[in-house]
């Protein structure tokens, strides 16, 4: 079901590339990038709404359908038609959230496919219930980023503020896991893909902060309290504020957002940092509030390299310039250097893959010069020939990798090309910092 290109992107993919004038193959690379997800993963619905493949996968991720259309939001404002289209995209997230806000990706109509049969409460729309945090963050963060880059309020609409009721509900709820029913088992399956303790994960103590049953790479966590996705909804809460306040005047959400921010991001400040010997105070990846945390970070985004991308600290941040120099090297057990390339990865794809996708963010968030050139290049390196970003690829030789077709990886590099021409989404966290 390919979707025919409009003037305005047409215009808009030759006004980015007579940026580089010298540059053929970040030209090709932008022009395939840039309309993968428009002319191959987006669905319109007979409702106006709009559903949106992860690329290969025929099911709608929360996560990734919110970073497949968020680059055209650049365009929303001129482009009718792109304004629908993402207008569609959060009318059908919110739709799943109502549904079941404990679910990570959806079918396109209520047929009862799924990835598995796993033991947790299925319905017939959804694909998968791996449950969270940033599922429900990131279709937050498409409402507000829309509103922002648009004006327009009108999709805050009463399936919205049901939906954000349930959100502030459950992550209410998960501030003490064990009083939650929410329970996920998968049989026959490498251990990330299934709860440990009967499917309701290892114990945690009380903090502040909301559990999380699944990584954005869809693996379980080791540790409740996934800490760069408790950022994220503090980033969503806050943006949900705005939006109470200003849209909605809904006295009641502003204040259950306001609550909850507050004490997720204490638990943050109490539990998420540790005193590196090497590196100083440095964000843990996971924790459990019991004295336990794994360092580590995933190439998934809500990462810990992500947090100035997402908007919870500034590039310069002391805490996050720590971090990153720790993950940006062979202490993160997830970092991978090799012949061709070097950078994040992730448990979910075989050793010494690293992803597209993390090298996208590494540049996005670098005050470096240097650094953010060396991933433009890596970048024209290690398409295999392609002109397409791919999920994984092995650091000796990209020809090897994981999902030809995976558009939130397509739809990252094209921000970061855009990044280095100044041009941000409206309402972004970088777009303050118009680099470029």
């Amino acid at each position: 079901m390919t979707q025919v290109l409009t003037p305005a992107i047409k215009e808009f993919i030759e006004d980015v590339v007579d940026q580089f004038p010298h540059d053929k193959k970040i030209r090709e690379m932008f022009k395939k990038t840039f309309v993968n997800t428009y002319e191959t993963t987006i669905r319109p619905q007979t409702d106006g709404s709009t559903f949106v493949i992860t690329g290969d996968i025929p099911a709608m991720w929360l996560r990734d359908s919110a970073a497949q259309v968020r680059p055209y939001l650049l365009l929303a404002d001129q482009d009718e038609t792109i304004a629908k289209m993402i207008k569609g995209v959060i009318q059908k997230q919110f739709f799943f959230i109502q549904h079941d806000p404990y679910a990570n990706a959806f079918n396109e109509s209520a047929n009862g496919k799924r990835f598995h049969d796993d033991q947790t409460k299925m319905t017939d729309w959804i694909w998968e219930r791996k449950y969270e945090i940033d599922s429900l963050c990131y279709p937050i963060q498409l409402a507000y980023l829309y509103w922002k880059s648009t004006g327009d309020t009108s999709h805050f609409d009463e399936t919205f503020s049901k939906a954000v009721k349930k959100i502030l509900q459950v992550w209410t709820i998960e501030q003490n896991h064990e009083q939650s029913d929410y329970h996920f088992v998968r049989d026959h399956c490498p251990p990330q893909d299934t709860l440990s303790h009967d499917g309701f994960g290892a114990p945690v103590g009380y903090t502040g902060m909301t559990w999380s049953g699944f990584r954005p790479s869809d693996d379980a966590c080791q540790y409740g309290y996934l800490i760069p996705a408790n950022m994220f909804a503090v980033v969503s809460l806050q943006q949900l504020i705005e939006i109470a306040e200003a849209v909605l005047q809904d006295i009641t959400i502003a204040k259950g957002a306001k609550k909850l921010k507050e004490e997720i991001e204490n638990g943050i400040n109490t539990y998420g940092t540790i005193e590196h010997p090497d590196y100083g105070e440095i964000y843990v990846y996971e924790t459990d509030g019991l004295g336990n945390y794994v360092l580590m970070d995933d190439a998934n985004v809500p990462s810990l390299l992500s947090l100035p991308y997402l908007g919870y600290c500034a590039l310069d941040d002391p805490i996050y310039l720590n971090t990153r120099r720790f993950i940006l090297s062979e202490e993160n057990p997830y970092y991978f250097e090799g012949k061709i390339a070097k950078g994040i990865g992730s448990p979910h794809t075989p050793d010494h893959y690293i992803w597209h996708i993390a090298l996208a963010i590494q540049g996005l968030t670098s005050i470096n010069e240097q650094e953010i050139q060396e991933m433009m290049e890596l970048f024209k390196q290690t398409d295999a020939e392609t002109n397409f970003m791919h999920e994984g690829f092995h650091v000796d030789d990209p020809t090897q990798f994981t999902r030809p077709w995976f558009s939130w990886a397509n739809s990252m590099f094209s921000e970061f090309v855009l990044s280095r021409i100044g041009w941000y989404v409206p309402g972004s966290p970088l777009s303050k910092y118009r680099r470029g």
